[in-house]
């Protein structure tokens, strides 16, 4: 498996943004950026650009080495003229905003002189730039407008490479700005082609509607057809709920491996003997893998999880062990979510359950854990952020709320099931029980999907085990008795 080549960085919007995959002349490359986000906002160092390549990309063990390259900017991509020479082109720091363009040497990194392509049509925060060459025209795709509510796509083309490059009469080329469709925030878009010769798009969109209130998937990739005639601005099909598209190929079809990296992969997961965990089972930060071990001794179908130090919350800087969470990605609307624990908590604070993750200052949490030495269930909604300056008004989704603790009963015996249920669009249940006899469950609470409603990456559920939560604990006293004392 491919390792960064750099050390871990803990700040929230910290590690890789945008990673971009190419085919060249049978190689497979991805061009992305490593930021620094617990670095000064002005380092030069804080962007640490490189590309990776493969010849196989379903083998995990065949990615090349990180070749850097020093550039200050974020959404590179990787474009290949026809005289077979390689440039990037990327968006440059905020403090300059646009299209920046360089040749490069994909072995070593070298780079040539850079030049600006494009600054965009005027939206907010131009970004996400791609190139293409047709009939002629090298065509320059970019977002613009932020990634909310005004996010969309638009394009510039011109005949030389280095510009200058004249905005599309049909400008934005795709966006749902202004609409009341379900999917919004429609921008960072992609073009390519399939084996029959059809132009296809995919780009970012949440199932927000115009509301833009209740998001916990955060953005997700959506697919739609390209009519996109010689020598014209391509038209994109408008994103909708329901779509439909050009006929797929029946050779293209069937040349698409099946595997567990798929999001189809089941979820019903027993932990067998000499098994893995599931490829689309992710962590927070880097794991310890001795955190996670299947089929312990005595135990032949099931997952020990180490407790960790930190818990789910800790602090961005903290440099001590990971967090132990193991979870996937919320890809349904609807959904039941439940694990069968056995836990017996030693000290207070010891915790273990199941949590709904957005990021370290957004996650429901409902936990087994021993409270006064008495075991219980423990339902947590963190939703931190910095207490507001005297001069900003709090956010409108911040919100205090405290947790709901209940007592397990002495009659619940053997493993409990701890459950998560988006029931509806706008919230969540989290329920608990015998295993064994699930009629004697009891619903601990509901929180708002709007708290977990932020960011880019979307919510994940998964199971955590933690032997520290008082400095959580604290931190969110100190964070309400701020703004307590500001409202007097």
């Amino acid at each position: 498996m491919y390792l960064l080549p750099f050390g871990n960085s803990t700040a929230q919007t910290a590690g890789i943004w945008a990673p971009t995959i190419r085919h060249h002349q049978g190689t497979f490359y991805i061009v992305t950026t490593f930021v620094y986000d617990d670095r000064d906002f002005f380092a030069v160092d804080r962007w640490d650009n490189f590309i990776i390549k493969t010849n196989n990309i379903y083998n995990a063990d065949s990615w090349s080495n990180a070749v850097h390259f020093g550039f200050q900017g974020y959404d590179p991509d990787l474009f290949w003229d026809i005289d077979g020479k390689s440039y990037v082109t990327a968006a440059h720091f905020l403090l300059r905003p646009g299209m920046d363009h360089f040749s490069i040497d994909l072995d070593t990194g070298a780079k040539g002189e850079t030049v600006t392509l494009w600054n965009g049509t005027g939206g907010q925060a131009p970004e996400g730039p791609h190139l293409y060459l047709k009939d002629g025209w090298y065509y320059l795709l970019i977002a613009e407008g932020g990634t909310g509510l005004n996010h969309s796509i638009t394009m510039a083309r011109s005949k030389n490479l280095n510009g200058p490059y004249t905005p599309a009469p049909n400008n934005p080329i795709l966006t749902n700005a202004g609409t009341d469709e379900y999917f919004q925030t429609v921008g960072h878009g992609d073009l390519f082609q399939d084996p029959a010769g059809n132009w296809w798009g995919v780009a970012l969109s949440t199932r927000s509607g115009p509301e833009f209130v209740d998001y916990p998937m955060g953005r997700e990739t959506v697919l739609y057809p390209v009519t996109w005639n010689k020598s014209e601005s391509p038209v994109a099909t408008q994103v909708r709920g329901v779509m439909s598209g050009w006929p797929l190929p029946n050779p293209w079809r069937k040349s698409i491996p099946q595997g567990d990296a798929y999001i189809n992969a089941p979820d019903y997961i027993n932990f067998s003997p000499r098994s893995q965990l599931p490829a689309h089972f992710i962590h927070w930060r880097v794991p310890d893998p001795s955190a996670y071990t299947i089929a312990p001794p005595g135990h032949p179908n099931s997952l020990r999880l180490t407790l960790s130090s930190l818990n789910l919350t800790g602090t961005n800087q903290d440099p001590r062990s990971p967090r132990t969470l193991v979870a996937r990605r919320q890809t349904d609307t609807l959904f039941t979510y439940s694990v069968d624990m056995e836990f017996l908590p030693q000290k207070d604070e010891e915790e273990a359950g199941v949590s709904l993750f957005l990021t370290q200052e957004h996650h429901f949490d409902l936990g087994i854990v021993r409270i006064n030495g008495v075991k219980s269930l423990r339902l947590r909604a963190v939703n931190l952020l910095p207490p507001p300056s005297p001069w900003v008004p709090p956010p409108t989704n911040w919100i205090y709320l405290p947790d709901t603790v209940v007592p397990i009963k002495k009659s619940w015996s053997g493993p409990l099931r701890m459950q998560i249920q988006a029931y509806n669009e706008t919230h969540y249940a989290f329920s608990a029980g015998p295993a064994r006899n699930w009629k004697q469950s009891i619903t601990v609470g509901y929180l708002p999907a709007s708290l977990v409603s932020a960011g880019y990456t979307g919510t994940l559920v998964g199971v955590f085990a933690s032997s520290m939560a008082e400095a959580e604990r604290q931190r969110r006293m100190s964070a309400d008795g701020a703004t307590r004392g500001r409202d007097r």
